[in-house]
């Protein structure tokens, strides 16, 4: 497993795709945070990120799903899939591999964004006013949000050959799971069950985290939806190989 997981991850890293990828995903937090007037930091005139952390979740639907299309549509799409699949491997194994490969990208992507919480600390008067706590909370929200993403990515990945069809079919099933589901609540005819709605969908709990709470319930929702959708992967991958 450590062998596959390697050579996916430095498979991702010798790619040029990679590096575009997040380098467009740090170019757009950084444009959206500091320049752009309608969510600059600047005009906004707080030393807090609540508005870099509301965003940085739709520009994940789009990074993350670039980095995980290629995990199982590559594969069957150059024939390398049945190679790997005589090793000495679970199909869940292979699953982990890869899934733990595309969040260490993941992680990279969002480690140079401590910048901001730096620049911001600096910046507040006086120097250091900024809410650690929640600060803290809310990286945690996005490393779990992105560990869901990643999850539905490799699902996506695993259902194509095409890593174009995979990589639009994550955004959608992204976009749906963040938000869908507070927008189907809000129908009139579900009046009844929309609180249940709404803690179906991610953006409840991502929120949740978000303000510095770790709440076992939040925790266990992650962990679930991330086992759902890698258990989705391995029925997917069983039934091409059955």
């Amino acid at each position: 497993m450590l062998a596959v997981f390697k050579r996916e991850l430095f498979s991702f890293l010798s790619s040029a795709m990679a590096y575009i990828t997040i380098g467009i995903f740090l170019l757009a937090c950084g444009l959206m945070f500091w320049f752009f007037p309608d969510t600059s930091i600047l005009e906004y005139g707080y030393a807090e990120m609540d508005g870099f952390f509301s965003l940085v979740p739709y520009l994940f639907m789009f990074l993350i799903s670039g980095i995980a299309m290629r995990s199982f549509a590559e594969e069957r799409k150059e024939g390398t899939y049945v190679l790997l699949a005589t090793r000495p491997l679970t199909d869940m194994q292979i699953i982990l591999a890869k899934y733990l490969a595309c969040m260490v990208l993941v992680l990279f992507s969002l480690l140079p964004t401590l910048v901001y919480y730096y620049s911001i600390s600096q910046l507040g008067l006086p120097k250091g006013n900024i809410d650690t706590g929640a600060v803290i909370g809310s990286y945690v929200g996005l490393f779990l949000l992105g560990s869901a993403f990643t999850a539905i990515g490799i699902f996506a990945s695993s259902i194509t050959k095409n890593q174009i069809i995979a990589f639009a079919v994550a955004v959608f099933l992204c976009f749906f799971a963040y938000s869908g589901f507070d927008s189907v609540s809000r129908i009139s005819a579900l009046e009844g069950v929309s609180a249940s709605l709404v803690n179906l969908g991610i953006n409840e709990h991502y929120q949740s985290i978000s303000r510095g709470v770790l709440d076992t319930r939040d925790l266990v929702y992650f962990i679930t939806f991330v086992a759902l959708f890698l258990g989705l992967t391995k029925l997917a991958i069983g039934g091409r190989k059955w």
